[in-house]
């Protein structure tokens, strides 16, 4: 609690903190679930949950704003769930740590959570405060954003009355956001044989570290390293000197940039040293690549004298794994040619497993133009089937076609101008908001999206701006007060 001392809007950190102590990871947000409707018991708040885990509060408009329009406030329970590979810490039961620095808040190696913990915490707050002037007012809480927006997939469309609806899921203060992309998440599958590792050969890891990573939409663009790709060129430059790729592992979310990977090799033992120089020289020509946007890449191979025996897969697999690797696109595929400084298509390579029989690699795809988000589906499907890997598919998310003249949109900004001075940026995002989903369950659903600035989500970087909560949360209730 000491790290939230003497913040403001002192409910809104409150219950920031006190949520910060409950397990939330995507598809585990049960005691989430509980603390919300709880809460809202606690307030005498009529409160309901659907069969998959969302959740909807109502609160009763204040004295003399009953006849406004319902307003719906929508954020989601859950969060990624991601730490330093040194990090002692089990989401499923310890709470995350509060660090304060200046006018920062992080957590101690792990995600902080404030993706949306923000919103969450914004809710509770205007769900307790009876001083506040609004209309009649819903809060929803979706379960299960992160890995595939399944909770908002899953709601039925009895299940709110507004037709306004503020997401308080975006990432920068003084931004609205009117639009965001599609997606999809393709996922190829290789049968693998395994074979003996050759005799006189050193079992090691082989590992890529030190990458910052990011959210797969909105740093994207920033040319940061991708541990998966980095690990595949390393081990094809091995590959020459005879070493066998017993199993790789890498990324934990198909909507975050790889910052880790791994692999257990063979390597002939007589070649070692020259292995070794091999990955010092990498480690160089590799790290100047990216060094301007991620200088702490670390590439090593440890020999592990525990692993004495072992299996490799077979050769020519291996090489076809690692050729498709290489082949698929990450990154930028497209920008936007209306909106300047909007990536328009993009694609993610995710996660990296093996299993007893295969390996399995995951990828994202983005776009704000439907046809597009095909085509960059279509081309990963391709790559991967020309490497023989068995393809499958999401059905994805549909994007949120932006509407400049939204009445709540023009509420919006005419309220920020009169509270700030200055005219807020009206954006679309390069990533799924539950908007898009939304708008398709609740036909005329009027919305905007806006939060706090928040930077590296989705990796134990995260971090939110303090100063801009306060403004966000006054920018908040000031919206709810005009609305008509």
């Amino acid at each position: 609690m000491s790290a939230i001392e003497g913040l403001k809007p002192e409910l809104v950190w409150k219950y920031f903190a006190e949520i910060a102590r409950i397990p939330r990871c995507s598809k585990h947000e049960e005691a989430m679930t509980r603390y919300v409707i709880e809460t809202a018991k606690r307030l005498g708040l009529a409160a309901k949950q659907d069969t998959f885990g969302n959740v909807v509060v109502k609160k009763l408009a204040s004295r003399g704003y009953e006849n406004r329009r319902s307003v719906a406030l929508q954020g989601h329970l859950d969060m990624v769930c991601e730490k330093n590979a040194d990090k002692m810490h089990d989401f499923s039961k310890d709470p995350i740590e509060l660090v304060r620095k200046g006018n920062v808040m992080m957590a101690n190696g792990t995600t902080l959570g404030a993706d949306n913990g923000i919103a969450v915490a914004t809710n509770l707050a205007i769900m307790e405060d009876r001083s506040l002037e609004h209309g009649p007012l819903e809060f929803l809480f979706t379960v299960d954003e992160e890995t595939g927006l399944t909770g908002a997939h899953n709601l039925q469309g009895d299940f709110l009355e507004s037709k306004t609806l503020l997401n308080l899921d975006s990432e920068e203060e003084g931004s609205l956001y009117v639009g965001c992309s599609g997606g999809k998440d393709t996922l190829g599958t290789w049968k693998v044989e395994f074979e003996k590792a050759p005799a006189e050969s050193t079992a090691a890891r082989l590992s890529v570290k030190g990458l910052r990573g990011g959210h797969s939409g909105l740093e994207i663009d920033k040319g940061r390293g991708n541990a998966i790709k980095i690990l595949n060129r390393v081990l094809i430059r091995l590959s020459d000197l005879g070493v066998r790729l017993s199993l790789v592992e890498g990324g934990n979310k198909r909507n975050a940039i790889p910052r880790e990977c791994e692999a257990v090799v063979f390597v002939p033992s007589k070649k070692m040293k020259e292995v070794e120089s091999v990955i010092r020289r990498l480690n160089e020509t590799l790290g100047a690549e990216i060094s301007s946007v991620d200088p702490q890449l670390q590439i090593s191979l440890a020999a592990d004298p525990k692993m004495k025996r072992g299996k490799v897969i077979k050769k020519a697999k291996q090489k076809e794994i690692s050729q498709t690797l290489a082949a698929l696109p990450h990154g930028v595929l497209k920008m936007s040619a209306d909106i300047p400084g909007l990536v328009e298509t993009s694609t993610n390579v995710a996660v990296i497993g093996t299993k007893r029989n295969s390996v399995e690699i995951a990828t994202s795809q983005r776009s704000s133009v439907a046809s597009e988000l095909i085509e960059a589906v279509e081309t990963v499907c391709s790559i991967l089937e020309l490497g023989d890997a068995s393809v499958e598919y999401t059905d994805g998310c549909p994007g949120w076609k932006p509407n400049l003249s939204s009445p709540i949109l023009k509420i919006a900004k005419e309220t920020y101008k009169s509270l700030y001075g200055k005219e807020p940026a009206v954006k679309a995002i390069h990533a799924g908001l539950e908007c898009g989903i939304i708008g398709e369950k609740f036909t005329g659903m009027d919305m905007v999206s806006f939060g706090p600035t928040l930077e590296g989500v989705h990796s134990p970087d995260e971090k939110i701006y303090i100063d801009t909560v306060e403004k966000f949360y006054n920018f908040l209730l000031a919206i709810l007060k005009n609305v008509t």
